[in-house]
């Protein structure tokens, strides 16, 4: 498990690698879409992202990416920031606001893919460039960075199938995707399916809307209830949020032992996963996804080429070629805590083994 941990981190150094060339160090060529005239470092950035329900966003994200903008333009620029708390109308109107505003960039993690299309178009034709965050957002985004989705629902399924071994086609398995509205989710299911069809029997699956764990809770609730407690053996969950609402269910019901699958590599999920209640998550380098953000972001502000940046091209519904990075993934269980959120820093041994976790971390050497 440990080798292969390194050998995805070491693929993941090398997208690192390929994007660390700074915004200042970028081509001198003006950005074709942006539409500007080239800046110096006193540009202003305006970053939405869409919630503040799943811990990363407040924790990693902002921090990082508004960290990063500062480091490429010499303490000279300015973040502006905006949370949409799940609500894509919102999230509209702030980028009408960031337009107002004059922001030189934008940074955009969509609540819902489609709905941001209109906004993003608005921005364009403003002649702001915009960089499509960890989402990839319809309009005529400039850029793109994310990781691997299709890769996070393969690692999820694989992982569900190796600890169901054996008993894989015993019983029923629950699958609990993300929000229809995140186009992320969609990737994420795919890689699922993609490891799971044909090995297990799907008994209920569901869309979960906004991603919201009590929303997953109450679709588990269910399908305990129309498959019955006894014929449940294991429960795909896109994230670790909603896997937090499966597992409480499945408490309730009194289902013990059943392996449950997340992603984020949340602190409670890797608390569950410390005592068993979690098998697995999925570890996301969000320093490195904020870094490409934040010099894709610098380059397109001061008129300039990402050509040293973003080494691939993805197309969106919308829009064919966007320059774009994708970050790999590794997948996280009780073997690798150390490897991979301890040795990057996200946090100590201490945080994960706090109180009532100290004996689970003791018993699986966690020390």
């Amino acid at each position: 498990m440990r080798r292969a941990a390194v050998a995805v981190a070491a693929g993941a150094m090398a997208v690192s690698l390929a994007a660390c060339g700074s915004a200042k160090e970028s081509g001198g060529d003006s950005a074709k879409s942006s539409g500007s005239e080239k800046k110096g470092d006193a540009i202003k950035v305006g970053l939405l992202l869409p919630e503040n329900q799943t811990a990363r966003y407040e924790k990693f994200d902002r921090p990082l990416i508004e960290k990063k903008v500062k480091e490429l333009t010499d303490n000279k620029g300015e973040i502006v920031y905006a949370n949409a708390k799940q609500d894509a109308t919102l999230q509209s109107q702030q980028v009408e606001t960031m337009i107002t505003n004059k922001v030189d960039v934008l940074v955009v993690d969509a609540v819902d893919a489609a709905a941001i299309k209109n906004s993003v178009q608005k921005a364009k034709d403003a002649g702001i460039p915009v960089v499509a965050y960890d989402r990839l957002a319809q309009g005529p985004i400039d850029a793109y960075t994310s990781f691997d989705n299709v890769s996070v629902g393969k690692a999820q399924g694989e992982a569900l199938l190796k600890a169901l071994g054996s008993k894989a086609k015993s019983g029923k398995i629950v699958m609990m995707n993300g929000s229809s509205t995140d186009p992320n989710a969609a990737q994420f299911k795919q890689g699922a399916h993609e490891a799971l069809d044909g090995k297990v029997n799907v008994g209920k699956e569901y869309d979960t809307k906004e991603w919201k764990p009590e929303n997953a809770n109450a679709n588990m609730e269910g399908a305990i209830s129309a498959l019955g407690k006894k014929n449940i053996i294991g429960v795909y969950s896109a994230n670790d949020g909603m896997a937090g609402g499966i597992i409480t269910a499945l408490k309730g019901a009194g289902i013990t032992g059943v392996p449950v699958t997340g992603q984020d590599a949340e602190l409670a999920g890797v608390q569950r996963i410390v005592t068993g209640e979690q098998y697995m998550s999925v570890y996301k380098s969000y320093p490195q996804e904020a870094t490409v953000a934040a010099e894709m972001a610098v380059a397109l502000a001061q008129g300039k080429s990402l050509d040293s940046i973003a080494k691939d091209k993805v197309d969106s519904p919308t829009t064919k070629g966007v320059p774009s990075v994708l970050v790999p993934v590794i997948s996280l269980t009780k073997d690798n805590i150390t490897d991979t959120v301890v040795k990057d820093g996200f946090y100590t041994v201490a945080d994960i083994c706090a109180g009532q976790y100290k004996a689970a971390c003791d018993k699986i050497g966690l020390k």
